[in-house]
């Protein structure tokens, strides 16, 4: 690959991964769990997000091939790990899918009830994966379009809740539960998913040994300071209580302000921010499953590719029925933490082999030991069902460990 990209292309690259969706989705279960302490919550997701990004960056420069941790596991810690690590992303992405169509229906279609929210949100995925299944793909300036537009909404957002909003008395008073913070933590560790990406772009940076450490903590910063802003905002104006309650958090605290008018704007900028992040999903998610498949660790069939389109159409299909599927039967709130637990598992195994590695071994044992802490701190439902369909990708490996031989 051509190596064209610097600091600040790979910064802009990092803010497009990560500012999206999440921060119109993710602000409303940690609220429910850690109160005005949601603050602290996303300060801590922050850096264990920013372990996470570093220990990636050096096994990606250690080993430049597609994958992610699914190498990198295997590489370090031998082929369970990677195939576990593979596991988790495929199952953990698919909960993000859902969670990204629950947010698209939830700005959506404000007011229905949850049976016709689901129903929206299952058909904004299959549209999607027809989109997919055609080779129709999000562009790099797509991405841009997308992210400059929810960064001019929020901006729009945080000054309407500033100068016309009508703060909630008590709204940032300091009532902080360790338990909670935690919590919080965890299901905010979703809004910051995609910060990797400015790991693995090591064949495409000028000077990727400098380059990469350096953006890495810029992304994150900017994104950081941007989501404890938004947060402030809501909290004055919602109130702990007020924001835990509310499924389409921005919206309803816009709509109580002065400023109503740009509430549908608001509504508008979420839902395609959220569309943008779930078409990126149902692909990466299709292609993980994809190569998986073809490595013999899910089913044959899932690894067939398209004669005229050139996809892996199988996997694609595959991915779109079980996440329509799954928002039926379940809510923002469980996706999101069945989302981060398995995400979690996954970089946790990718701190284990950064630490492999030999050298600097504080940031892979702190992000190692955040994600295993953050991952049992969320919500009990979410840590069962996650331990639960790991365990499920452990049986099967077993199962088809004679077939690999």
């Amino acid at each position: 690959m051509t190596r064209r990209l610097g600091t600040g292309d790979a910064v802009v690259i990092g803010l497009g991964s990560m500012i999206g969706a999440g921060v119109f989705a993710a602000f409303a279960p940690a609220a429910r769990a850690a109160g005005v302490g949601v603050l602290a919550g996303l300060a801590l997701a922050a850096v264990v997000a920013y372990c996470n990004a570093t220990s990636s960056a050096r096994l990606a420069a250690r080993y430049p091939e597609s994958g992610g941790t699914y190498v990198y596991g295997r590489e370090r810690l031998g082929p369970f790990w990677g195939y576990l690590a593979g596991w988790g992303f495929v199952v953990g992405k698919t909960a993000s899918c859902a969670a990204m169509a629950l947010t698209v229906a939830a700005y959506t279609a404000p007011g229905a009830g949850r049976f016709t929210q689901s129903l929206v949100a299952a058909a904004a995925v299959l549209a999607l994966t027809a989109l997919n299944y055609r080779g129709v793909q999000r562009s790099v300036t797509v991405t841009k379009v997308i992210v400059t537009v929810t960064l001019v909404v929020l901006a729009a957002a945080v000054v309407a809740l500033a100068t016309a909003g009508a703060p909630v008395p008590g709204g940032l008073t300091p009532a902080i539960d360790a338990g909670g913070v935690l919590q919080s933590a965890g299901l905010l560790f979703f809004a910051f998913a995609g910060y990797a990406r400015v790991a693995t772009l090591g064949e495409e940076v000028r000077d990727p040994a400098r380059t990469i450490p350096r953006a890495i903590p810029i992304a994150l910063g900017i994104t950081l300071v941007v989501y404890a802003v938004v947060a402030v905002f809501l909290l004055r104006q919602l109130g702990p209580a007020g924001l835990a309650s509310t499924s389409d958090p921005i919206a309803t605290a816009i709509a109580g302000t002065s400023w109503p008018a740009i509430t549908p704007v608001v509504r508008a900028a979420a839902a395609l921010a959220a569309l943008g992040a779930l078409l990126a999903l149902v692909l990466g998610v299709s292609r993980t499953t994809f190569a998986m498949a073809r490595d013999g660790h899910l089913p044959a069939p899932l690894a067939a590719v398209h004669p005229r389109f050139a996809v892996p159409h199988r996997a694609e299909v595959a991915v779109g029925v079980v996440v329509a599927a799954l928002v039926l039967v379940t809510d923002l709130r469980g996706a999101i933490g069945f989302s981060s637990f398995a995400v979690l598992t996954y970089y946790a195994i990718a701190n284990a082999s950064a630490w492999t590695l030999g050298t600097r071994r504080v940031v892979p044992v702190v992000g190692l030991i955040g994600c295993v802490v953050l991952a049992f701190s969320l919500p009990l439902a979410s840590v069962i069902s996650g331990a639960a369909v790991l365990a499920v990708g452990a049986v099967a490996w077993v199962a088809t460990s004679g077939r690999r031989r």
